[in-house]
């Protein structure tokens, strides 16, 4: 399968060789072809409305009235997203029977003003709580890697990464409050885009932690991401300057983030850095211990978990029973954290972002493995004892960056159809534009010593 970027395929359909049209065709094929994922990917498909909107889009073009030069692009959209006329369900069962949302999510809604075709609503981890990705309500989609044995796709945003992966869809949008854009990206093959905290508006969107959560897309390239980043925040072109390789200056974190790899993901990464040092990039040890408390800090849950039952408290009286058992035991542990505790939790957490920014000094970032592993199976980790430790391991090095309120994105460190493994880049919060530069330097080394 040819991987395609939003920048060709706005290519193509400016040049004619393509329309919206056969764009969207081949995109429902895929989706509804009974050998494929699409069955577990996407919880619901609106082929007629996407049609529609492509052949709608199609006749703008040809007067020259295309609100964008992507119009016409099919895209996903995680099932947490408003879009006016339809249900948002979160994952769940308890929210199917709701009523339909009146309004677009203002993310959605800018998207939808530039044109790209809504193809459906992707699956996900109920109420996004989980790295993993399972939904034993509608199926878990499989990883691309090793579908015959099936691997988990990562979370929560796990049916976005797979459209995109499999060429479903050429973008999909997820949310990430603890890696849930990173690890499905990660797992998939692709490029995921943890934004900073506000910059993309979240109205719209069913929360999780107010204080963790962000809007981000998985796509084919740091160049897709950064073009759809530049439409929901509303205040940049997109466009890359990708960085001389030889000004790159990287810190890689001693403590945490290098600790139980899978052998494949640390051969892969010690190959990455090697193949970027040859680029001429320069890297630096950077020991942080601050970091070995976060076991402690969220021994209860912490922020995510508080927050998360403040969202959840009503539901959960009325509904408890209906949430995946795994999912309500990790939101009810939000119980346990007090409000000392709680207010602590952010007073710590201020100090250790203060501490990054002081590391990150004289530094393009922070480098490290997206995920220390490997996707485990699914049929792993739906055993009850296997759950919490998994998760664990799919979140422990993004969460890093959601915890020290950071931008962060990662892409591929191995070539498609290998073992997926990526490599994650953190910089401090607001330097989003910085860290797609950065990334697209690194994007383009990687992918030629791959190919």
């Amino acid at each position: 399968m040819i991987v395609e970027t939003l920048e060709g395929l706005a290519s193509q359909l400016q040049n004619g060789k393509t329309t919206s049209r056969d764009l969207t065709e081949a995109c429902l094929a895929r989706i509804e072809d009974d050998a494929g994922e699409g069955v577990r990917v996407f919880l619901s498909t609106d082929a007629e409305g996407a049609i529609a909107t492509a052949d709608f889009m199609d006749a703008r073009r040809r007067a020259g009235r295309a609100p964008s030069p992507y119009a016409g692009i099919p895209i996903s959209l995680k099932d947490l997203f408003d879009v006016a006329g339809e249900v948002t369900a979160a994952g769940s069962t308890i929210l199917r029977s709701s009523e339909p949302v009146t309004a677009d999510a203002t993310c959605v809604a800018r998207l939808r003003a530039a044109g790209f075709v809504f193809l459906g609503r992707t699956n996900m981890t109920e109420f996004a709580y989980s790295g993993v990705g399972i939904n034993p309500h509608y199926g878990t989609p499989k990883s691309v890697w090793d579908r015959a044995h099936g691997r988990i796709p990562g979370g929560s945003s796990s049916g976005a990464a797979v459209s995109v992966a499999d060429g479903m869809a050429y973008m999909g949008l997820g949310t990430d409050t603890g890696g849930s854009c990173r690890v499905p990206a990660a797992f998939n093959g692709i490029a995921g885009y943890k934004s900073s905290t506000g910059r993309v508006p979240r109205d719209g969107v069913f929360p999780l932690s107010d204080t963790l959560d962000t809007v981000g897309p998985l796509a084919n390239s740091v160049q897709c991401c950064s073009t759809i980043d530049a439409m929901m925040a509303g205040d940049r072109t997109g466009s890359l300057l990708a960085r001389d390789p030889a000004t790159l200056r990287f810190g890689i974190l001693q403590h945490v983030a290098m600790d139980a790899m899978d052998p494949e993901v640390a051969t892969a990464f010690d190959a990455a850095v090697k193949t970027l040092g040859r680029a001429g990039v320069v890297f630096s040890e950077v020991p942080f211990p601050d970091l070995t408390e976060l076991p402690s800090l969220n021994a209860k849950g912490g922020i995510s978990a508080a927050e998360a039952m403040d969202v959840h408290a009503d539901m959960l009286e009325r509904h408890g029973d209906e949430y995946h058992h795994m999912v309500r035991t990790r939101i009810m542990s939000g119980l346990n954290v007090t409000g000392p505790e709680l207010v602590a939790h952010y007073r710590r957490r201020k100090e250790m972002i203060a501490k990054f920014a002081r590391l990150c000094s004289g530094l393009d970032g922070f480098i490290l493995p997206t995920v220390p592993i490997l996707p485990p199976l699914i049929s792993e980790v739906e055993k009850d004892e296997r759950y919490g430790p998994l998760n664990f391991l799919c979140l422990r090095n993004t969460f890093l960056g959601n915890f020290l309120d950071s931008c962060a994105i990662s892409v591929p460190m191995t070539a498609r159809g290998e073992a997926p493994a990526g490599i994650m880049i953190m910089r401090l919060h607001g330097q989003d534009t910085e860290l797609f530069n950065t990334a697209a330097a690194v994007e383009t080394i990687l992918n030629k010593a791959l190919s």
